[in-house]
């Protein structure tokens, strides 16, 4: 191989490339185990994410429903009551807010719902704000979009994973 072809952007990009690869094929693709009595929280700011929780709440009527972030806005019809938190903007703010509920409510275990491509990087900040609490990650895969559509949200994702673990969470 060229000694022009190991140059230090060749080697940051193909660093980049492999690293996004093993992001995307690390993510959760399906539901972790819910209990019938868990605490399922659901991120808001994708329209797949509340109907999903919707129809988990179908299956597990007994689960308290706990819609978070600013998209969470008005009545959401459900079996059950859902609690509305819709002050947190960002997905550090959402584990913030988690937290809080987390911790006054008691809970030491729970199940988060975002978006497959969200998954990642909306579980770590949340088991790092709560790390004796046991995270089920419950994805709500991506549907019905184009391919380059997928892989910008995945991008922007990695890209935003990389930036939480050098330790920049509002991004």
């Amino acid at each position: 191989m060229s000694r022009h072809l190991l140059t230090p952007s060749f080697l940051i990009f193909s660093l980049f490339i492999l690293g996004g690869m093993i992001f995307k094929s690390t993510a959760p693709v399906q539901c972790g185990t819910i209990l019938p009595n868990d605490s399922i929280f659901v991120l808001t700011g994708d329209e797949r994410r509340i109907p999903f929780a919707i129809q988990k709440m179908h299956e597990f009527p007994n689960a308290d429903l706990y819609i978070i972030g600013a998209g969470a806005q008005g009545k959401i019809d459900v079996a059950r009551p859902a609690i509305i938190e819709s002050k947190s903007k960002s997905t550090y703010q959402n584990a913030l807010a988690i937290r809080e509920i987390a911790l006054t409510r008691d809970l030491k275990r729970l199940v988060i719902i975002t978006t497959e491509d969200h998954m990642p990087r909306a579980k770590y900040l949340v088991q790092s704000e709560l790390p004796s609490t046991k995270i089920i990650a419950c994805p709500a895969i991506l549907t019905s979009m184009p391919p380059s559509k997928r892989l910008e949200r995945w991008t922007t994702e990695y890209i935003k994973y990389i930036v939480t673990m050098i330790g920049i969470k509002e991004s």
